[in-house]
């Protein structure tokens, strides 16, 4: 019993390495190339840290993190589906929202069944982006590629035509809801970028 998990769990594992090679919209902050998801995952679980004095009182740091580690896996059957591409609308479609599920549902489905449905309970968690522990997260995702824009002189925004009205609904109302310190200090720094 115990090989076999073994097996489950490192083929897992290697299948998790396919995230180094899913390219993000968003470049490094250098401009030096675009960033990989594996990146932003490992970078939001460090902003987890570094702001969780910024978290609602109850969240739960260590679930947060696990969650942030989690949560673009999906992006290895899907890709990345940029905030900001087109008019926004692919983000949050129907048609990605279930090959995501689906994704999940492949991925976590490759661990032993307790670890997988404790994964994937984590990923679905996030997604509904209604605990408190989600809601933080959700929050970290929206913050950390609006930072990256403004270290860069917004040159994803100029690539993807956002406006300052784009940040504000497409991204302030989420960093808001669970770190609004936060974004009012990045608000200043958006409103300032667009002059």
């Amino acid at each position: 019993m115990e090989r076999s998990e073994l097996d489950a769990q490192f083929s897992f594992l290697v299948e998790a390495d396919k995230l180094k090679s899913v390219e993000r919209a968003n470049t490094l902050n250098d401009l030096s190339r675009q960033e990989n998801s594996a990146e932003h995952s490992w970078h939001l679980a460090l902003y987890a840290m570094v702001l969780a004095g910024q978290a609602a009182p109850g969240v739960d740091l260590n679930r947060v993190i696990r969650m942030l580690i989690l949560h673009d896996l999906v992006e290895i059957d899907v890709g990345d589906v940029p905030l900001h591409s087109g008019n926004g609308a692919a983000h949050g479609a129907p048609e990605i929202k279930a090959a995501e599920a689906a994704a999940a549902q492949r991925l976590f489905g490759m661990l032993p069944e307790a670890q997988g449905a404790e994964f994937l309970a984590l990923w679905e968690e996030f997604e509904a982006a209604e605990s408190p522990d989600a809601v933080f997260a959700k929050s970290l995702d929206r913050t950390q590629p609006l930072a990256q824009n403004l270290a860069s002189n917004g040159v994803n925004w100029r690539r993807f035509n956002v406006t300052r009205e784009n940040v504000e609904t497409r991204v302030g109302s989420s960093i808001a809801r669970g770190l609004p310190a936060v974004w009012e200090y990045l608000h200043a720094r958006v409103r300032a970028h667009f002059g």
